[in-house]
């Protein structure tokens, strides 16, 4: 390795103080002494040094061997210092020449023109965009692409044999077509603007075939119409075609608006063939109805638990109705609950609302049928934790409405209760609960008027098993 001599010039590395005495006098400090020039001459060159270096590795990383006005500037805004080297301009700017102390200048100026304030007044506002928002959307359905507006256009088997055989085919295609932006834009002169827009694409609607349409009207009908060969025949189709997918949508709107409507014109008969639709189309095991349970469930819960569904509820039989409902329901929380959409758990809710309250008068008899009936199908550990600790509430609802001034339909009712409270909380209490234990506790437990009923109802219950039990014949001797 070569040494440098001792006696050779030491490299340039400070500026001299008498250049910083004449920058300082510039700028109109007069006196600065020797000290201070040295200070600052260092302080700029150490500056000057760590700016350099920053360059280079602006330029290194360009790939470059020649450090350009560019690199200093990056490395200078890097610092958060304005950049004051070179023009970075890529557009060619005017240069005009202006008169400034009685001599001429060149300034870089752009052109400016007048312009009319009412022409700009009277021209056409662009369309102000709304706040973004996100929306979602499907990208495939059973493994097809719906035609939304947010999915890009289906690309035929025609349109990609031709672009397999001339590649530049799409290439031309898309420098001829006609580009819109939403950007308004005014030209170098300002003396005109014009003003474009995105192309807005309307939602598109999936428009069944002629086939489907025709399809759709006679099963309509024949559902909810008076001849019951005809619906028997609608029924099974339902049940059992595999090519309902497409109008499937359609069947679950017209369901959930027929429930709509007949419950509150109270039509109850329309209301069981519409139940009757859903239990048909929940067996055709050719459709996947997870993505129509928004039309579905409330359609099933609100025949379970609405305070009336027909005109005379002391005569006619909206019980059955409301069993066959909970069945329904009991059927989709089967088929379609998950850990994440919890469909049993939102309707165990939904059901236990009935039974919240702690005051007899703020229950409907309907409702707490329903309701009953609704838990009574989820299961006995269903019945155990939401309708066993309700039991004294419910018999002092049936007492009071079982009494002989109250009316025939209320009385009724009460009687309606009673039996579903009986039908599903005994087969809960069979196992668990000891006869041995007193009428005391179990009218703590189960109020007064529900106990003895249904300790009467374990006991006949164990008695009718044990006489099966007997009746079984003896294995044969060989």
């Amino acid at each position: 390795v070569k040494q440098s001599n001792s006696n050779d010039s030491p490299p340039f590395n400070t500026l001299p103080s008498e250049l910083v005495r004449v920058i300082a006098a510039n700028n109109g400090v007069d006196s600065i002494d020797e000290e201070a020039a040295n200070y600052v001459a260092e302080d700029v060159v150490f500056r000057l040094k760590n700016l350099i270096l920053d360059g280079l590795k602006f330029m290194e990383h360009g790939r470059r061997k020649k450090l350009h006005c560019s690199d200093t500037d990056n490395a200078l805004r890097v610092r958060n210092m304005e950049p004051i080297q070179g023009l970075m301009s890529r557009s060619l700017l005017p240069f005009r020449h202006t008169s400034g102390g009685g001599r001429e200048l060149s300034w870089m100026v752009a052109d400016d023109a007048a312009q009319d304030i009412t022409e700009l007044t009277l021209s056409a506002i662009p369309k102000a965009y709304g706040e973004p928002s996100f929306r979602a959307h499907w990208l495939a359905i059973e493994g097809m692409q719906p035609a939304v507006p947010e999915n890009p256009p289906p690309y035929s088997k025609a349109d990609q044999r031709e672009d397999s055989v001339d590649p530049a085919r799409k290439l031309m295609q898309d420098l001829e077509a006609p580009k819109k932006s939403s950007v308004v834009y005014i030209n170098k002169t300002l003396k005109s603007f014009t003003v474009e827009h995105d192309v807005y694409r309307q939602l598109a609607t999936h428009e069944p075939s002629v086939e489907q349409q025709l399809y759709y009207k006679e099963i309509t009908e024949a559902c909810v119409g008076s001849d019951e060969s005809r619906r028997t025949e609608a029924l099974l189709s339902l049940s059992t075609d595999p090519g309902l997918y497409d109008i499937v949508p359609r069947l679950t709107t017209f369901i959930a608006e027929g429930v709509r409507v007949n419950v509150i014109q109270k039509n109850l008969a329309l209301l069981i063939y519409l139940m009757r639709m859903v239990k048909a189309l929940l067996e055709n095991q050719t459709l996947n109805l997870e993505k129509y349970l928004h039309d579905i469930i409330p359609s099933v819960a609100t025949c379970i638990v609405s305070k009336q569904l027909c005109v005379r509820p002391e005569v006619d039989n909206h019980w059955a109705l409301r069993d066959f409902a909970a069945r329904l329901m009991a059927q989709v929380c089967r088929n379609f609950t998950s850990s994440s959409n919890n469909i049993q758990t939102r309707m165990t809710r939904i059901f236990s609302k009935a039974l919240m309250s702690n005051t007899a008068d703020d229950m409907s008899l309907a409702s707490v049928y329903g309701a009953i009936t609704g838990l009574g199908e989820l299961g006995p550990e269903v019945v155990t934790a939401f309708i066993i600790p309700k039991l004294k509430y419910i018999g002092e609802r049936i007492s009071h409405s079982s009494g002989p001034d109250r009316p025939l339909g209320e009385r009724k009712s009460a009687s309606q209760v009673k039996e579903m409270v009986m039908k599903h909380v005994t087969p809960a209490l069979k196992d668990t609960w000891n006869l041995q234990e007193n009428l005391d506790k179990a009218q703590e437990q189960f109020g007064e008027y529900l106990a003895p009923l249904i300790i009467m109802s374990i006991v006949q219950s164990k008695a009718q098993e044990a006489k099966k039990v007997s009746e079984i014949p003896a294995p044969q001797s060989p």
